[in-house]
This record gives C-alpha cells, structure tokens and sequence, in this order.
C-alpha cells in the first residue's frame, strides 16, 4: 500500500502539479491500474491497455469537466 501511495505522490509532483478533488478519484484509478499492471510484461501492459479501453465508453472533456 505504502508503494501506491508512493507512486500517486511522484505523479503528484512529476506529471501533474495539481489533482483537483472533483476528479482526484480518476487520477487514483488512473495510478491504481498503473500499479495493477507494473508486474506484466511489456505486451501484456499494452493488450490490457489496449482491450480495457476498447471495452470502456468514451469519455468526453465535456463529461469530464461538468
């Protein structure tokens, strides 16, 4: 647990510099399947990133920013 929270800091500081609490639930499903998938390999990651997307409705930046 301690290494999820981790990484979601270094994605704090890194990549985002800001998480609003509106959307800080999509940030952490965003690190939650990062973690979920660091221990496949390379074309593994990319099939389960490839399929779960294919499988998920689309999201808008209308839906999103409401």
């Amino acid at each position: 647990m301690e290494s999820f929270w981790a990484l979601l800091k270094r994605g704090y500081y890194g990549i985002y510099h800001r998480m609003s609490v509106k959307h800080l639930q999509k940030y952490i499903d965003e690190f939650s399947n990062r973690n979920n998938v660091r221990p496949m390999d390379t074309m593994d990651q990319i099939n389960a990133t490839i399929y779960g997307l294919m499988k998920t409705k689309k999201l808008t930046y209308k839906e999103m920013v409401r």
